[in-house]
């Protein structure tokens, strides 16, 4: 922990200790490997893998699948080491179970985030796959009476060139069971045979042919469905209810109040939906109500004319540099950013059953570990009598890493004695997201004989960990806790960030930790607490920082008489990440080369999630509509374990920050949502898409982030770009409403 601040994985890791981490279960003649085939005759060797007598290879994928290619990936790295086929395994998500914790060393709690999965999968399946070969290899080797290094495995299968043996794995798991295997060399590169192809997606056929099971698809016997009808403004209280109509309504089973709102429990959804409708009640808003975002805007504006209270970032002296004096150009900017909503195309939906004392649900999520916790607290279960489910995901982006729509599935269950579905309606999505948080930036910057030499920088925003403290503090404490002792902490842990307590680190990253070479750099973080529930969204800090940073870069750069790619490459000299991607990026793009008339064309770059991406995109201005033409993005994120996944992620990632830059955004009017389904919070139709181009930086080092790094550049390029081609600079998102307001 830091005088300065916490990142949110250095806060997840701190806020409580001793979670079991388990990689391979190793051991000789009576340790838990032989233990585990005596009681199910299946080798398993490790958390990932069992092998059966059949020679059925079961790999449990314990980072979830929510498109952004788990699935496949994660069976490569296992495949890769155990010389399997990997389209030959039989793939089963992980339940919720402490040996599945996310062994990034600042989580360590079972979770699908922050681009961790292959970066921490990285070593641990390879090491898992390398385990059960050379069980088997040894398990050969005892039963042939050979020695072990003449045994090898191929296909499935151990041979011995000499005596021309083969034996099929399944035949070998009672001899490998016997077997120790101390330590395991991984194969190098050169040797590779899965790693580094573009394998097709392992999950592509169930979600095609519709056999794979979503949350929304979950079917069990005697189950209800449950529509909760919540107030129009977030934490309202009931002032009024009638409940008649509804009960009165064909299949309605119940009217259960909740504290987030009332809940009709009916023998279908459209029974629940249709007896909802037939509520009669009222609300009182509470203070939530006078919650405006003009006035919201206009008091982030007012705090960033100070110094924030707490300085992330102290380079030389920022405040002299950026004076005003002769011989020097200041430019000042604010720029904006606001809220935003997951908007996932499956909203949210959990289905529980309470029964024999055990509650299981099954659940799109993205952190089965605190679901787990929240479940069992809120229906005072111990941890033990909880099972979660995770079921394939129609999206996820932070947003299923919250537990709200599973404790609503788990507390109903538990009132009506059955099986209950919990949907949301798209509304009730909008409406009660945990949003990406609105920020404002004021900047200054000093230009000196053509060069940058000042940055100064105020950022006021919302903590996310103050809002998602609590459920990954609970989640953190080891299963055996007391339960008193996990609600205090999870109860406790959000306050550290209570108006900046402790500096939320994930608010200022990005802006805190520039690379450029400017010697007066500082970054003022001020934490507002405007009463709007706040969450991580792709990216989470990333996502409004580097609009900001890279668009008043790019404005210091043409105050200077400056080229904005040769300006980013003098700034970033001897950083040779940063200029490998920029420079790939310029060079497929064909910088510098001629475009239409009216067309522009802006380049950024950005590192988050230990990978570094640049973004050149082409754009021209009709009116107040802006027509992206092209986007070419180039990424330095290690070994790419999948190439075709790689850049499926940059350009789902380009897409849902064009999105995200060009149309949307959530307001509050009174307390109330004004976004509330795709008509107001508009995506980017298939005719906007832009030709996307990706570009991956070859390299040898180990894996590092893909799901988010594509989002944070594209912002910052388009609204370069839009300068190129107009001379107007937008410092306002999202773009479209900026431009119309002109």
């Amino acid at each position: 922990m830091s005088a300065r601040g916490l990142s949110r994985r250095t806060f997840l890791v701190g806020s409580a200790s001793g979670a079991l981490v388990v990689g391979c279960a190793l051991g000789p003649t009576g340790g838990p490997v032989w233990r585990q085939f005596r009681r199910t005759g299946e080798l398993r060797p490790s958390a990932w893998i069992r092998i059966l007598p059949d020679s059925t290879i079961i790999f449990t994928l314990d980072r979830v699948e929510m498109g952004q290619g788990t699935t496949t990936s994660h069976a490569a790295l296992v495949a890769e080491e155990l010389e399997v086929d990997p389209r030959k395994l039989v793939i089963e998500p992980a339940e919720a179970d402490r040996r599945y914790d996310n062994p990034d060393s600042q989580l360590h709690v079972q979770i699908t985030g922050g681009s961790t999965s292959t970066r921490t999968s990285w070593q641990p399946l390879r090491e898992a796959g390398a385990t059960a070969r050379e069980l088997l290899r040894r398990g050969a080797a005892a039963t042939w009476q050979v020695p072990a290094a003449e045994c090898v495995a191929a296909d499935g299968a151990i041979h011995h060139a000499r005596t021309g043996r083969i034996a099929r794995y399944g035949e070998l798991i009672h001899a490998a069971a016997l077997q120790s295997v101390p330590s395991v060399r991984l194969k190098p590169a050169k040797d590779w045979k899965w790693i580094g192809k573009s394998l097709d997606r392992l999950d592509a056929r169930p979600k095609v042919d519709g056999s794979g099971v979503y949350g929304i698809d979950v079917a069990l016997p005697g189950m209800l469905t449950a529509v909760i009808v919540r107030p129009p403004v977030r934490g309202a209280t009931l002032a009024r209810l009638d409940a008649s109509a509804a009960r009165a309504r064909r299949g309605v089973v119940d009217v259960v109040t909740l504290p987030q709102g009332v809940a009709v429990v009916a023998d279908g959804y459209w029974e629940a939906r249709t007896a909802a409708d037939r509520l009669d009640l009222a609300w009182h808003d509470g203070a939530a109500g006078a919650i405006d975002s003009r006035e919201l805007v206009r008091a982030y504006e007012k705090l960033t004319e100070t110094r924030g209270p707490k300085t992330v970032r102290d380079d030389g002296d920022a405040y002299a540099a950026t004076a005003a004096r002769d011989g020097r150009t200041v430019v000042e900017a604010t720029y904006h950013a606001p809220y935003l909503a997951h908007a996932p195309m499956e909203p949210q939906n959990a289905t529980a059953w309470v029964r024999d004392g055990r509650c299981e649900v099954w659940a799109p999520n993205q952190a089965p570990g605190v679901l787990r916790f929240r479940v069992a607290d809120a229906i005072g279960f111990d941890l033990s009598g909880v099972a979660i489910h995770t079921t394939l995901i129609g999206g996820g982006f932070g947003r299923r890493l919250f537990a709200d729509y599973a404790v609503e599935a788990a507390v109903l269950a538990q009132r009506i004695g059955r099986p209950v579905k919990v949907i949301w309606s798209r509304e009730d999505d909008q409406e009660n997201d945990w949003y990406r948080p609105m920020a404002v930036s004021r900047l200054r910057g000093a230009v000196e004989r053509g060069a940058i030499t000042g940055w100064l920088h105020r950022l006021v925003t919302q903590s996310v960990l103050f809002s998602e403290g609590g459920d990954f503090a609970g989640g953190l404490v080891p299963d055996g806790a007391p339960r008193a002792l996990r609600r205090l902490l999870a109860g406790s842990a959000p306050h550290l960030f209570l108006r900046a307590t402790i500096p939320d680190m994930t608010s200022s990253e990005g802006a805190r930790d520039l690379p450029y070479g400017i010697p007066h750099q500082r970054v003022e973080l001020t934490t507002a607490d405007p009463g709007v529930p706040a969450g991580s969204w792709r990216s989470v800090g990333h996502s409004h920082t580097a609009f900001v940073v890279e668009s008043f870069l790019d404005e210091l750069i043409h105050a200077a008489g400056l080229e904005p790619y040769r300006a980013r490459r003098a700034l970033l000299a001897g950083n040779r990440r940063w200029l490998a991607v920029l420079d790939l990026a310029a060079d497929k793009a064909g910088w510098g080369t001629p475009l239409p008339a009216g067309v522009g064309r802006g380049i950024a770059v950005h590192e988050s999630f230990d990978s570094v991406c640049a973004e050149v995109v082409e754009a021209s201005v009709r009116g107040n509509r802006v027509i992206v033409h092209r986007v070419v993005a180039a990424i330095h994120c290690g070994v790419a374990v999948n190439p075709g996944l790689v850049a499926a992620q940059v350009e789902g990632a380009v897409i849902f920050g064009l999105s995200a830059a060009l149309k949307q955004q959530i307001t509050f009017q009174r307390g109330r949502v004004q976004e509330t389904n795709f008509h107001t919070y508009r995506a980017l139709r298939m005719f906007e898409c832009p030709v996307i181009e990706t570009h991956i930086v070859p390299s040898t080092d180990e894996p590092t982030g893909v799901g988010e790094p594509g989002l944070p550049p594209v912002a910052p390029a388009l609204c370069n770009a839009i300068f190129a081609a107009t001379g107007r600079r937008i410092r306002s998102l999202p773009i479209e409403a900026a431009l119309g307001a002109r």
